[in-house]
């Protein structure tokens, strides 16, 4: 199969899209743990290189869910019924059941909420996809110890995440294009763990 390399950002949302980010940029102000404005383009830029691949999907929707995935994220707000991401997509008049498609996107992100539960959706397959694979790879390492730091975690406890969430990640990607991805990220994971492993016997 090939793959489309994605244009960034998506030429279709124009102004919409610059609002989103600079909303995203202000509700992440200060946060240094992984769950960050850098996190969410990463995430979008990885639903944009799927969805190029993913012909029957609605690109607005996935664009929009991955741009404000973590914007309720309740490790980081006390928010319900995904009151921050609403209120930005009706203060921009997007249709109200365009919101709740996003909505269920968004809601269909979360590992320890949807654990081994495939999203009914084209989109939200995709945008969980998107945000599984920035917890992978290079990324997915610097990301961990970041958060383990900000948490006061202690080494062995950072690296007990790996075997608990992230190496069970590539075995549960939904499409194609994440699962090409997945697969070198995953094997970059095996690589440093082994590294680690080695260089802490003593």
């Amino acid at each position: 199969m090939m793959f489309r390399e994605p244009t960034s950002p998506d030429p279709a949302f124009g102004e919409l899209y610059e609002k989103a980010v600079c909303y995203i940029e202000e509700l992440f102000r200060g946060n240094s743990g992984g769950h960050d404005a850098e996190h969410t383009l990463r995430v979008y830029h990885n639903a944009q290189l799927i969805a190029e691949n993913e012909p029957g999907c609605d690109r607005e929707i996935v664009m929009l869910a991955a741009l404000l995935h973590d914007a309720d994220d309740d490790k980081l707000f006390h928010t319900e019924n995904n009151r921050n991401a609403r209120s930005f997509l009706r203060d921009n008049h997007v249709p109200e059941e365009r919101i709740d498609r996003i909505c269920e996107a968004i809601n269909s992100v979360s590992f320890s909420h949807n654990r081994d539960r495939i999203p009914e959706t084209a989109e939200g397959r995709i945008v969980q996809d998107a945000d599984r694979l920035d917890a992978i790879g290079a990324v997915g390492v610097a990301r961990t110890f970041a958060y383990g730091g900000e948490h006061g975690r202690p080494l062995q406890a950072s690296v007990q995440h790996f075997y608990d969430k992230l190496l069970l990640l590539k075995d549960r990607m939904n499409t194609e294009m994440g699962k090409r991805l997945a697969a070198k990220r995953h094997a970059f994971l095996e690589a440093f763990l082994e590294e680690l492993d080695e260089e802490l016997r003593f």
